[in-house]
């Protein structure tokens, strides 16, 4: 038994030396180790460790920055991973793209959250792992999800590579701060939390499935919680691309996001609310109805009045794409032409329809 335990200590070492080594290499590389302030002695977890490293072969994360999925063309969203001015893109004026919301219906919250973050700019951008990352570090938001429609974008302001950077949502039992030591993919480990990783994979209960193509520094995650419907759909650069997850009424559930990644941000540039309500289901069907190019306010002959009700209430609705595309053939492994979008939703809708 001693032998085995010694192993299994001697594995972890080994496997938190190449998860910390990943997670820096792709600044490493750009910029050298001191501009970056990255500690090469760094520090590992006797606790918080995998239990199946002894039946896994490592696997090694991304180290190079994922590019090309930029919600915008701005040219500090496109940059070269290696180009030697990566270290100034934590140091420029962030992009502005996509953030026309001015009212908030929540932010981060500065109580609940890791021991490796700093919020700025209003607390709705969160910094994770300022000097150097060591763990994986997550906050979530502060504002539980009460009954209704809720929706939000998540905006990468920062190169996003390593272990893992996730969007998704998780309860109160969630610990944000359990993995502070261990480089993990946080979000989904638990029955409390689904999280979508930024390698396209939706985690959920420790499994992880193919769900979306990946996404990268510039990118806008949307995630819808139907908390009537009981629905998680997720969204990237205003495209829907998937149904998460169903059957999630009577839960109470936190916006949640984490990150491995050394000197990483992200941003909330949309938060918003409403309840559920016949006005609702008629913007959401137009919206479904109309073709994805069409402005839904400007197209329908309504009072000016009413359309600007409508812009504050449910412009969000009215403004998200709702292609239901058939999917390609590469659907299965991660393409962003998912059809389950409008599919899934108005089957959920027409059930709960019925029984009410």
């Amino acid at each position: 038994m001693a032998r085995r335990t010694r192993s299994s200590r001697a594995w972890h070492f080994v496997l938190s030396g190449v998860r910390r080594e990943a997670d820096t290499r792709a600044v490493a590389l750009a910029t050298g180790t001191r501009g970056w302030g990255y500690d090469s002695d760094g520090q590992h977890s006797d606790s918080d460790s995998e239990p199946e490293f002894s039946s896994l072969s490592p696997s090694i994360p991304s180290a190079i920055p994922v590019t090309g999925e930029s919600y915008c063309n701005c040219e500090n969203q496109s940059e070269a991973p290696y180009c030697s001015s990566l270290h100034s893109l934590h140091r420029v004026k962030d992009c502005q793209c996509g953030e026309e919301d001015e009212y908030f219906d929540w932010v981060w919250d500065d109580l609940n959250k890791s021991t490796a973050t700093l919020l700025t700019c209003d607390n709705r951008k969160v910094n994770f792992h300022m000097e150097y990352s060591c763990g994986t570090a997550a906050i979530r938001g502060n504002k539980e999800l009460a009954d209704g429609q809720h929706f939000w974008e998540i905006k990468m302001t920062s190169p996003v590579y390593g272990t893992d950077m996730m969007v998704g949502i998780g309860t109160s039992d969630v610990n944000l701060d359990k993995y502070r030591h261990t480089f993990c993919s946080l979000l989904g480990k638990d029955e409390d939390s689904w999280g979508l990783s930024y390698t396209g994979l939706l985690h959920h209960k420790g499994d992880k499935t193919n769900f979306s193509s990946r996404f990268g520094q510039g990118s806008i995650i949307g995630v819808h919680l139907d908390t009537w419907h009981g629905t998680l759909t997720f969204f990237k650069n205003r495209k829907c691309i998937g149904v998460a997850a169903t059957k999630l009424q009577n839960k109470k559930f936190y916006p949640m996001v984490c990150s491995t990644a050394a000197k990483s941000s992200m941003k909330v540039i949309r938060s918003c609310a409403s309840c559920t309500s016949l006005q609702y289901l008629c913007c959401y069907r137009l919206r479904q109805l109309l073709p994805d190019y069409v402005d839904t306010l400007e197209v329908l002959p309504l009072p000016p009045g009413l359309k600007q009700v409508l812009h504050n209430k449910l412009g969000w609705v009215l403004s998200m794409n709702y292609s239901t595309s058939k999917p390609s053939s590469s659907s299965s492994s991660g393409s962003d032409s998912d059809s389950s979008c409008g599919s899934d939703a108005e089957a959920c809708q027409r059930k709960r329809c019925r029984r009410t």
